[in-house]
């Protein structure tokens, strides 16, 4: 009889099929839970500030050069077509809101400069979502201040790519929003959310019910950036009117409209909280 020669088969923890199945979905979680607490423990990363915002706002000089191509270009019938005022408008508004990230470089810079001299365990990452828009704001500032920062990236079918300041050390994949928003929050001492969409609202109301239930035990700082913008979209009275929520919840976040207000009130906070900061 012919022999047959068997190669070795993969070990279970390297069959790459098995691994992107349905059936290994929980060692993939667990794997999104360990990896980050191994490199975190490594690098002696204990204490982070968030930062939340749309992937959508531009830099200011970005969104300025966009509006003007757009006048120069809405020429005749073109300018009169409801398509360009509309876009037009959008443009507008993307300058407006360009502020916000400006404003996000400059109160990450303001942190991280206020950090860098603080070693070990009193060292504060500023940490974003990893992506474009206020997300790399964020990192940006870092960069601008000489420190290291964390991004925790997303993998979506469109819009979020790691953006380019996360320190590449840091530059963490998820593919489980869970466990990203566990890792933002298991570490933060303190959130600074910018005018967003969806995903912020969703992470920004999260991280307070976590709080208002008392889930997270430990003492955090939470800014609304942007009061015209946040006050605009959510009306925090309404829900103490009608019973939704109570009163004492509203302290539950500060807002602040100045990277300076808000660096003022971060570095307070901090410092009432974990006298280790002073």
């Amino acid at each position: 009889m012919k022999k047959i020669k068997i190669t070795r088969a993969p070990k279970a923890y390297k069959n790459a099929g098995f691994l992107s199945g349905k059936d290994a979905r929980a060692v993939r979680i667990l794997a999104e839970f360990l990896e980050p607490q191994s490199r975190f423990t490594y690098y002696n990363v204990k204490h982070t500030i968030v930062f939340f915002g749309s992937a959508r706002i531009k830099p200011r000089a970005e969104a300025i050069k966009h509006l003007r191509e757009l006048a120069k270009n809405g020429k005749g019938k073109k300018a009169q077509s409801r398509k360009y005022q509309n876009d037009l408008l959008q443009a507008e508004i993307s300058v407006e809101m360009s502020r916000y990230y400006e404003d996000a470089v400059e109160l990450s810079r303001l942190i991280t400069l206020w950090s860098n001299h603080r070693k070990g365990n009193k060292h504060l990452f500023v940490t974003s979502g990893g992506g474009p828009g206020i997300m790399e704001a964020a990192n940006k500032g870092a960069v601008l201040a000489k420190g290291e920062s964390l991004g925790f990236n997303i993998s979506l079918p469109f819009e979020q790519y790691p953006n380019q300041f996360i320190t590449p050390k840091f530059n963490l994949e998820f593919h489980y929003f869970f466990m990203r928003k566990f890792w933002f929050m298991y570490l933060s001492k303190a959130l600074v959310a910018f005018p967003g969409g969806f995903g912020t609202l969703d992470e920004f109301f999260e991280l307070l019910t976590l709080l208002q239930t008392q889930k997270i035990g430990k003492k955090m700082t939470v800014i609304l950036y942007g009061e015209n913008f946040w006050k605009k979209i959510i009306d925090f009275s309404a829900l103490v009117k009608y019973g939704m929520i109570g009163p004492k919840d509203l302290a539950l976040f500060k807002f602040a409209n100045s990277p300076k207000e808000a660096f003022t009130i971060l570095k307070k906070e901090l410092i009432k909280n974990y006298p280790e900061f002073r």
